[in-house]
């Protein structure tokens, strides 16, 4: 089975698979033995059963095709533990789990006081312009519209106080007032709005049947959709700028961080372990209160890269406010609850200080310039996709766990999870990433999230193979518990085998990215630039054929001969290098890759480009400056960005109106052909693209330009004979001082054949 079709099936893409057989092996492969998982990765012919699993009485591993059943004597032998468990006696047949396509299956558990419906509570920005708040107030009911009638919801407000509306109640449409000044505490949040009272603590723990009760107090802010959809509906449609006035040169004050925090601990006192929602719609940056990131005076700038890095009284508020917003994430993730982030503005408003909350949740972060625009729309809409059942796409308060055979260790996790602080002995005494536990909190789970788990081999002799078996528990859109188990065996290399011929490169580079974008988050990128350097000239060392002292002679298989282009992208990409962009604009970038499966990621380090010429057929073209020609259009896809680049000749007879001229219909049909391939990227695509329209000189090509390689830069300007500083024949002319691919590959070669 090839690695995509392997991928498919179970949602796993491994760097290596195959495991090493001694310990100089080991220490060759250079890039962990690792694998991207994607626990709820949609698929053809999903497996569900009803009722709980079959499951290990020594290690807790679930019954999977690579037991060993034996019918006669009603047990079975755990791949894991090498355990004996029994059968129920009056097993007839074996088990359907223990048949190879149950690799990956997901449970529906029975419903003892399971059955919760999903709670949204959303929180909105009253500091908007007339325009960006009425089409807030359309796509908010249009998202209402999109939650399934069961589902709970609540409606907080914000401006520079937070109101919480009471919308269990038609006859009245009161708000309690909470200072945006301060930060209040669950005890405080629960005393102010009187949700303990008369039950006292009954809706910590609310089931249907309790949530059904008039008496509970939380009913009065947190209500059944289908119940007070019209409360709902006429609340919105009333809402009104806030009133506060706004000085003349000065900011709204905006206070985000009390909102934030009135609403993670209302949500944590009345549903914890309750799958919910915090849904954030903010159109400016947090100017008041706790987790203000700029004051409200515009003199003040709000901060950039090169404030954190050289002004101490900047880094001391950005250190402030983060801790204040990592605090939120963890009352939040404690809770099983997410964290999702809409803005709507061209400044930034905070992102970069509110990353905790999204990362340690496993929320959404949706960027766009306004809440007018198609980006904002859409996405919200593409948020509440629903499967072919008719369920939502995603899961909420999840958990996983995983469980290896004794030949493998367990080092940790780069992606969106919190430790759960469970040490097993599968643990590895070595980080990477989230460590030291072989249990994460995952909270938000979608059809789009994938983790990259890291794994230490442990060399034993006589073992052929590892087994490894990922449990996903989480709470469905219907309100039952779901278990998701994927059971994988990966083995040994054998004598004669080559390593590398069973190494997948691109998965391979998506996991050494998220290992790099992990060391620039705790360290800086200098440091990750160098490690990434490391990796690919010790990998092409050991995998590589060359003689020594000749950088000419050095020969990759074709199973790594993409990777060092792959690392080059890499080393230029958004996720490493922070110039040219701003904090949150960077925080945007990082969460979305470590969101996101291989294939996705990959465009987001090496960005692909289709040419389009009149007389031949579309196809993939080098990103490179050389691609750039007067008759071509080209689309560059960088997963943020879609963008169409005109040639000079063609953007001329664009300019001279030949497409709307009856002899010229096959040149309007040429102009047409980007435009269809891009709308169906842009059909599965979440978040929604930013889509541009550009030619040669056009200011937008700036996003073109910035992702080639630069074979023809004005360095070489003379060399390539382009004159004038426009394009010929041979390419554009990138102004850049970055090397080029052709530069970086000399120093690499001459790198990997140094003698040792």
């Amino acid at each position: 089975m090839s690695f995509e079709a392997y991928e498919d099936a179970t949602g796993l893409r491994y760097a290596w698979n195959v495991l090493p057989q001694n310990k100089v092996d080991a220490k060759n492969y250079v890039v962990p033995f690792s694998c991207l998982y994607q626990p709820l990765r949609p698929t053809d012919t999903p497996l569900l059963l009803e009722g709980p699993p079959t499951v290990c009485r020594a290690c807790k591993a679930i019954l999977n095709p690579y037991c060993q059943p034996d019918l006669n004597t009603r047990t079975w032998s755990c791949p894991i533990c090498k355990t004996r468990n029994q059968f129920h006696p009056q097993l007839v047949e074996m088990p359907f789990q223990t048949r190879p396509e149950a690799e990956n299956i997901e449970y529906i558990l029975p419903p003892p006081a399971t059955q919760q419906p999903y709670v949204f509570v959303f929180v909105v920005d009253l500091c908007l312009d007339v325009e960006g708040l009425e089409s807030l107030k359309e796509n908010l009911i249009v998202a209402m519209n999109l939650i399934p009638p069961d589902a709970l919801v609540g409606f907080i407000t914000f401006g520079k106080n937070v109101n919480v509306h009471e919308i269990g109640h038609q006859d009245s449409n009161s708000s309690f007032c909470f200072n945006g000044a301060k930060s209040y505490t669950p005890d405080q949040v629960e005393k102010i709005l009187g949700v303990l009272s008369g039950d006292l603590k009954a809706s910590r723990k609310p089931t249907p049947n309790a949530l059904e009760m008039p008496l509970n107090p939380a009913n009065r802010f947190i209500q059944q959709l289908a119940m007070c959809e019209f409360q709902l509906t006429t609340l919105i449609d009333s809402l009104t700028a806030d009133s506060f006035p706004v000085e003349k040169y000065h900011r709204n004050q905006r206070a985000t961080g009390a909102a934030l925090n009135v609403a993670v601990n209302l949500l944590s006192s009345t549903f914890s372990k309750t799958g919910a929602r915090v849904m954030l719609f903010t159109g400016g940056p947090a100017t008041y209160g706790p987790g203000s990131i700029v004051d409200t005076p515009l003199k003040n700038p709000i901060r950039s890269h090169s404030d954190l890095q050289k002004d101490a009284t900047m880094l001391k508020n950005f250190r402030k406010a983060r801790k204040f917003y990592d605090d939120l994430a963890s009352t939040a993730s404690l809770a099983g609850h997410t964290v999702d982030i809409f803005v709507g503005s061209y400044d930034q408003i905070g992102l970069a200080e509110m990353e905790g909350l999204v990362h340690n949740t496993g929320g959404t972060v949706i960027q766009s310039d306004g809440f007018s625009t198609a980006i904002f729309k859409q996405s919200l809409q593409r948020l509440f996709n629903r499967s072919a059942s008719g369920t939502l796409e995603f899961g909420l308060n999840a958990t996983l766990e995983v469980k290896t055979t004794n030949n493998l260790k367990i080092n940790g996790i780069v992606g969106h999870v919190t430790s759960l602080k469970r040490k097993t002995a599968a643990v590895s005494d070595t980080e990477i990433g989230i460590g030291a536990t072989d249990s994460w909190k995952l909270d938000g789970v979608s059809v789009h999230s994938t983790y990259g788990v890291y794994f230490e081999p442990v060399v034993e002799t006589g073992s052929t193979f590892a087994v490894i078996q990922f449990i996903t528990s989480y709470q469905h859109s219907d309100g039952s518990r779901r278990l998701h188990v994927t059971t994988s065996q990966r083995p040994c290399v054998q004598q004669g085998q080559n390593a590398i011929d069973y190494f997948d490169q691109e998965a391979a580079a998506v996991l050494v990215a998220r290992q790099a974008l992990y060391k620039v988050l705790k360290d800086n990128s200098t440091d990750a630039i160098r490690w990434v350097d490391k990796v690919l000239v010790d990998l092409c060392s050991k995998f590589g054929s060359y003689k020594v002292n000749d950088p000419n002679s050095l020969v990759l298989s074709p199973s790594l001969n993409l990777f060092p282009q792959f690392m080059y992208h890499l080393r230029r990409s958004n996720f490493i290098q922070i110039f040219n962009s701003s904090p949150d604009e960077t925080a945007f970038y990082r969460h979305c890759f470590l969101t996101e499966e291989c294939m996705n990621s990959l465009i987001m380090i090496q960005p692909t480009l289709t040419s389009f010429e009149i007389e031949a057929e579309p196809e993939p073209v080098l990103l490179d400056s050389l691609s750039i020609k007067p008759n071509r259009i080209l689309l560059l896809d960088t997963f943020f960005h879609l963008l169409i680049y005109h040639g000079s000749q063609i953007a001329d007879w664009r300019r001279h109106g030949y497409q709307d001229l009856p002899d010229y219909e096959y040149f309007k049909e040429f102009l047409n052909l980007p435009r269809v391939e891009a709308a169906d990227i842009l059909v599965d695509r979440f978040p929604l693209p930013r889509f541009i329209d550009t030619e040669e000189g056009g200011s937008q090509a700036r996003f073109l330009m910035s992702k080639l390689n630069p074979t023809t830069s004005y360095k070489n300007n003379d060399e390539l004979q382009i004159l004038g500083g426009g394009q010929a024949e041979t390419g554009a002319v990138i102004l850049t001082d970055d090397v080029s691919l052709q530069t970086f590959m000399q120093h690499v070669n001459t790198a990997v054949v140094k003698p040792s």
